[in-house]
């Protein structure tokens, strides 16, 4: 019998993740055993109320945090074990970060060029070959013509394209964005959303973007919803024909390793569902019904 080969592990790999701040007498569960799985080339988004914890997964993803507990992979590295220097290395080679404001992105006394160039510049790249790739990048992000210019010279939707090109500049496999497009007018939001769109369909970069604009489902292919530290729902976009503007979304309940399942709280709410629920499998369905549910005429009312 000739066995199918394996599927590739996936590039981005959280399970059962924990983040717990502490201060003084105080502690606060950001992530709640979150597992996440994001496939390479993938383009994503993680959307959430604030304090679902999708800044601080992000943070971590960056390696500007690490995580208390659990497991995380990103291509090769552990980023639960790493030591600092190694998340230094990893955050020069492996992931380029954007910003939600503007000006944190750039250095506001260089021009776009040069931006593109600080990243390339302190990894040691020769400066011919780094000028070389700034100005491709320049020409990638449609911003040829304005490589002299300082950020303050340059529109809010210009910066963040000079911003992406920034995050590019050593190559690295992963994008994070955090609220990208947080500060810009919906119709340069979407400049930026398709610019990032086009690089990751021609360079196989993988995308992971934070936002609150739920427009992002038009998108990307994937979007997941967090909810107090853990993922809750999934949003997928399937594209029936080539040329099919108009995709068909689906939305899916998360089920993570331990056969957890967050059920949405209008539904608790709705059937009055507290802490407990009489769970049961009928045909090809498992229904939850109300605990309080227990006579024959409620039950069948409830189904009704």
């Amino acid at each position: 019998m000739v066995h199918a080969p394996a599927p590739p592990p996936p590039y981005i790999h959280c399970e059962d993740l924990f983040k717990i701040y502490k201060s003084d007498d105080l502690e606060v569960v950001a992530l709640r055993g979150l597992d996440l799985r994001v496939e390479r080339g993938e383009m994503m988004a993680i959307v959430g109320a604030s304090g679902s914890g999708k800044s601080t997964l992000l943070n971590i993803l960056a390696g500007l945090d690490q995580p208390s507990a659990g497991r995380i992979r990103v291509g090769d590295r552990d980023l639960l074990t790493m030591r600092e220097e190694d998340l230094v290395d990893y955050r020069r080679r492996d992931v380029g970060f954007i910003w939600q404001q503007t000006g944190r992105n750039l250095i506001p006394y260089l021009g776009a060029l040069e931006n593109i160039e600080v990243p390339m510049a302190l990894e040691g790249v020769p400066r011919k070959v780094a000028r070389e790739r700034a100005l491709a990048l320049l020409d990638q992000v449609g911003l040829s013509s304005k490589r002299k210019n300082r950020p303050t010279e340059l529109s809010g939707g210009e910066q963040q394209r000079v911003a992406i090109a920034v995050a590019l500049a050593n190559q690295p496999p992963l994008l994070l964005a955090d609220e990208p497009t947080g500060e810009l007018d919906s119709a340069t939001a979407d400049e930026v959303f398709a610019l990032m769109e086009r690089l990751n369909r021609e360079t196989g970069v993988t995308v992971v973007i934070v936002t609150h604009d739920r427009e992002i489902t038009r998108r990307v292919d994937r979007v997941v919803a967090m909810r107090d530290g853990r993922t809750s729902t999934e949003i997928v976009r399937r594209v029936q024909f080539a040329r099919d503007e108009g995709a068909r979304v689906e939305e899916f309940a998360v089920v993570d390793r331990s056969g957890r399942l967050q059920i949405p709280r209008e539904y608790l709410d709705a059937l009055d569902i507290d802490r407990r629920a009489r769970v049961s499998i009928e045909g090809d369905r498992v229904e939850v019904r109300p605990e309080k549910t227990q006579t024959p005429e409620r039950d069948e009312k409830w189904r009704r």
